[in-house]
């Protein structure tokens, strides 16, 4: 290499030097433009995940709230299946009767139907079903008045007979007691 070459060589090596000292000094200049548009994307990125996060959690709700609606008797209704098994227990015992046992089977299913019946009130108990007291006043919240009749034995207003017993769940009227009262 000639020394012209070399002195060539080391002013442009030089001035490459020279060019990178101004360029680390000064702040590149960024557009404005472009920086804001970069910020939106960036905003608009995390607001869709933020949606679809909340439509998911939406979504996941819903469906647990319709299983909850649908399988909100399940308890109950394991329970009651014993209670259907007394009864067909007790549907075959008659079938299977001769007349010659006649009393003896009557005997067994009156047991039976007892035993069944304090079953199926223990089985509402357990599910907080009670029974509409029916003594003393009407009260229009739980009685249904279906008729009056005189009695000497009884003030106005109060239940005399109860022609078909009520029920509550919890603090909720299931149906409730229809009862005749005196005029």
């Amino acid at each position: 290499m000639s020394q012209e070459e070399q002195e060539n060589l080391e002013e442009t090596q030089a001035e490459a030097q020279t060019e990178v000292e101004v360029s680390e000094g000064e702040t590149p200049e960024v557009d404005p433009l472009e920086a804001a548009l970069a910020e939106v994307a960036e905003y608009k990125d995390k607001y869709l995940r933020a949606h679809a996060d909340f439509e998911n959690a939406k979504r996941r709700l819903e469906k647990d709230k319709m299983n909850a609606v649908a399988y909100a008797n399940e308890s109950f209704a394991k329970d009651i299946l014993a209670v259907i098994d007394s009864f067909e227990n007790a549907l075959n015992s008659i079938e299977g009767a001769d007349e010659e046992h006649s009393s003896e089977v009557l005997e067994k299913m009156k047991e039976g139907v007892s035993l069944t019946y304090e079953q199926l009130r223990k089985v509402l108990e357990k599910n907080h079903i009670k029974e509409i007291v029916c003594e003393g006043e009407f009260d229009p919240e739980v009685h249904q008045a279906i008729m009056q009749v005189e009695s000497d034995k009884h003030k106005s207003g109060d239940i005399v007979q109860v022609m078909q017993k009520g029920y509550t769940i919890k603090d909720r009227v299931l149906r409730p007691a229809m009862v005749s009262t005196c005029k």
